[in-house]
């Protein structure tokens, strides 16, 4: 009996490790934030593996909701994703899916569709390595459902521009897509991320940004809640390195 005590705190500590975030300095897991960019689709509880890892995760919204940038680590490998409406874990809603994890990377999940259409979540590798000297970095993710047919252009400008003449950073992103990392030399005035339909040039979004030196944004193109409402004006914004 008193052998049994002594050794149930350690197993439990040892259980504990298999979900946590990366402020314990752990190396060689994989590690993953969540988006949720379902418009029509509630608040979720997401499990990995059987292990609820995100709680409450509403539309237009990421956890672990930090700035700079944090993530819940878990084993790399096969990674089964289910999510449930709060309190239940018996039928699986969206975003679900099945998809493999490497040890020692970051990586940005989205939930993307509408809430009945079974979409697979986007998985999409981070990387958030220090810009070099002077620059800043912008990467778009497009999770609008209701984005142009034909993709969208992204044109990163000083604030005011006239991007008639401009051309674009990103070309054509299509839904579900996300862009590599634009490096920008960094301006104490900011940027303003302007996007347009394929080859077109009136603005569909102009977000303004001020950020630090050496900084890494993520951008979401997301639609108005709701589900067929159209593509937000209000882009998610992820500070993952200020």
């Amino acid at each position: 009996m008193f052998r049994w005590l002594k050794i149930l705190p350690l197993m439990l500590a040892v259980a504990a490790l298999s979900v946590f975030t990366t402020s314990c300095g752990t190396t060689n897991l994989a590690q993953i934030r969540v988006v949720n960019a379902i418009p029509d689709g509630q608040p979720v509880d997401v499990y990995f593996n059987g292990t609820r890892t995100f709680k409450d995760l509403s539309f237009d919204t990421v956890q672990p909701n930090t700035s700079p940038a944090n993530y819940i680590t878990i084993t790399p490998g096969s990674e089964t994703m289910q999510s449930f409406p709060p309190g239940d874990s018996t039928d699986p809603i969206s975003p679900s899916g099945v998809f493999s994890l490497n040890g020692s990377t970051q990586y940005t999940v989205v939930g993307v569709g509408l809430a009945l259409s079974d979409s697979p979540p986007l998985v999409l590798t981070d990387n958030n390595t220090v810009p070099t000297s002077g620059n800043v970095e912008f990467r778009i993710i497009n999770a609008s459902p209701n984005s142009p047919a034909g993709g969208v252009d992204v044109y990163i400008v000083p604030p005011g521009t006239d991007i008639t003449d401009y051309t674009p950073q990103i070309s054509a992103l299509g839904y579900g897509q996300g862009s590599i990392y634009q490096s920008v030399p960094f301006l104490s005035s900011g940027y303003a991320v302007i996007v347009t339909a394929y080859l077109k040039k009136t603005a569909l979004i102009s977000q303004p940004f001020t950020s630090q030196s050496e900084s890494i944004t993520t951008v979401v193109l997301v639609d108005n809640q709701g589900g067929n409402n159209g593509m937000s004006q209000t882009p998610l914004v992820l500070n993952d390195l200020n």
